[in-house]
Order: C-alpha cells, then structure tokens, then sequence
C-alpha cells in the first residue's frame, strides 16, 4: 500500500496522522507519552521495545503498533530509514500495545 493510501485508511478510522522520518540506525531512547498513539510504517522499518515488558515489535510497509499512553517504548530504524505515520488519543482509548501487521487492520 501506498504511503498515501495509509493516510486514507487511518482517516477512515478517525485518525488524523502526522509524519516523520529518521535515518538509518536512529534511535529513540526509552520514554513515554501521556496520550495513546498509532504508529503504522509507511516506509523503511524500525523495531520498537517496550523493555518494561521485555518485548519488541517489529514493523515494515503497513504495520501497524497501537500504543497506549504510559507505555515505555524506545525505538531503532532499520537499514533503510524510516518514514512513519502517527496519529495520537485521548489517553485510555488503547488497552494494550498491539501490532498489527499491514493486511489485518
């Protein structure tokens, strides 16, 4: 699916998604947000960690991750860079975090 047709689906849902880009190898140190948000892949790939949990989530082309606010996450950017689309809730509409991979959302 096209970076385009991403932005499309997640207004369907009521979304409203921003962008941003990262070069290869960028990280994002462990943080959190006081707001839920959605993360889908339009480009490249990156793998988000949720140490606290211990769990990883890897995403490519159309992979979705659904964060809930307070969940710590860092972040590493693939080989390709990065482009990812990122919409943001009201706080509490996430129950936990999820990936969905591009075809089942």
């Amino acid at each position: 699916m096209t970076p385009r047709g991403l932005v499309d689906r997640l207004r369907e849902q009521g979304l409203d998604p921003g962008s941003w880009s990262n070069g290869p190898g960028d990280r994002y140190a462990a943080h959190e947000h006081g707001y839920d948000k959605v993360l889908v892949c339009a480009s490249g790939s990156i793998r988000f960690g949720l140490p606290v949990e211990g769990r990883a989530f890897d995403l490519a082309i159309g992979d979705r991750l659904d964060l809930p606010a307070g969940t710590v996450h860092d972040a590493l950017v693939g080989s390709a860079g990065v482009t990812c689309l990122e919409a943001h809730l009201p706080a509490g509409r996430l129950a936990e975090p999820r990936r969905r991979l591009a075809g089942e959302w």
